[in-house]
């Protein structure tokens, strides 16, 4: 009973009380209380290309444009890729920009109720970034809150998704067939995807860390048959069984971690090559 406890405690969602009593490394799904202390959100948004939105979407296309960022931790990075795709001075907000709101519309998911109420009390632009906490693994709370967003702006799909450090997390707590169906429901929901996967020496280095904090190892790390290149197994997956195409790697950051855009091939437009629209 103790060890089953001790499973139990493991792999229970994080929760405001609990979360400031985290070790640092201890936590299971990634949620770090500052994580951006050490990838700080320059590190990526760095290798994006200014006015990447105009390239991707024409001035046609509905608006706003709807984002769908997954694992958002305390919403740093969010907050700083939209200032990106907008180009919005740093320390402006939404007062300043009231335009912003217009042009994009940003939903921003954790699994961490205390990092998302974090993320919402420090939003300079909360008419145009919202904060939910959810379960993205939970089809029967994810399906009809997404939904219901989408159906808010009268769309069936989100314009562009931003999945960034998030799948190691996946992988480790849902093994193979959960990053597989985490992947193929994102790339059903994004016309476009952006994903920032972790090499395998971070799951290497998230299992020590478990390890020397004397807690339960994750359940599926010693199981997991997709490994290795964890960027190109990815694409392979995304590309072979879901139905995207790669549209360009934008590099990689000071640690090691690689920016991959993809783009959903119903909605390639007829006679462009996808490489040929941002990079």
């Amino acid at each position: 009973a103790r060890r089953a406890q001790r499973k139990e405690d493991k792999m229970a969602a994080p929760t405001s009380e609990g979360l400031p009593a985290l070790a640092p490394g201890a936590a299971p799904y990634g949620n770090f209380p500052h994580y951006s202390r050490f990838h700080p959100p320059e590190g990526r948004v760095r290798l994006l290309p200014p006015g990447l939105l105009r390239r991707l979407f024409p001035p046609a296309a509905a608006r706003p444009l709807l984002g769908l960022d997954v694992g958002c931790n305390s919403g740093e990075l969010s907050v700083a890729l939209y200032r990106h795709l907008l180009d919005l001075p740093e320390g402006e907000g939404s007062r300043d920009q009231p335009e912003a709101a217009q042009d994009l519309n940003l939903l921003c998911c954790d699994i961490d109720a205390a990092l998302i109420e974090r993320a919402q009390q420090c939003s300079p632009f909360p008419a145009s970034i919202s904060f939910a906490q959810l379960d993205i693994m939970d089809s029967g709370t994810r399906e009809p809150f997404l939904s219901s967003h989408l159906r808010r702006f009268g769309r069936a799909t989100f314009d562009i998704g931003f999945c960034m450090s998030v799948t190691m997390w996946i992988h480790l707590n849902h093994g193979d067939s959960g990053l597989v169906a985490f992947l193929a429901f994102l790339a059903s929901l994004c016309k476009y995807l952006l994903v920032e996967p972790q090499p395998w020496k971070c799951y290497r280095a998230a299992a020590r860390r478990l390890r020397k904090l004397g807690r339960n190892d994750f359940d599926h790390f010693r199981s997991l048959a997709i490994n290795g290149d964890m960027a190109a197994r990815i694409t392979e997956i995304l590309t072979r069984d879901c139905a995207m195409d790669l549209v360009c790697c934008f590099g990689s950051t000071s640690w090691d971690r690689s920016l991959l855009l993809f783009k959903a091939k119903t909605s390639n437009p007829e006679g462009r090559e996808p490489s040929e629209q941002c990079c």
